[in-house]
């Protein structure tokens, strides 16, 4: 099965690896270097994004995102 090669995230089109392997390696990447936001150049931004590419084949990680972004929207409800 070929899946779709783009995330949609708030009317934005990110594109990701096709082959399974690489976009693993390219989310936990994006995972590591956000853990070293820290430094020059990496930022802490980082981690959401590899966590959403994770969570196009990992269950856990699909889990994450989801409860993240009803944490996320029940914050936000409650400030207005």
């Amino acid at each position: 099965m070929i899946k779709k090669a783009h995330i949609t995230k708030m009317k934005d089109r990110i594109r990701i690896p096709r082959s399974k392997w690489k976009r693993r390696l390219l989310g936990w990447a994006l995972v590591v270097g956000g853990i070293l936001g820290f430094l020059p150049v990496l930022g802490f931004w980082m981690i959401p994004l590899g966590i959403t590419i994770l969570a196009v084949d990992s269950h856990f990680f699909r889990r994450v995102r989801r409860k993240t972004e009803v944490w996320w929207g029940r914050k936000r409800q409650d400030k207005k």
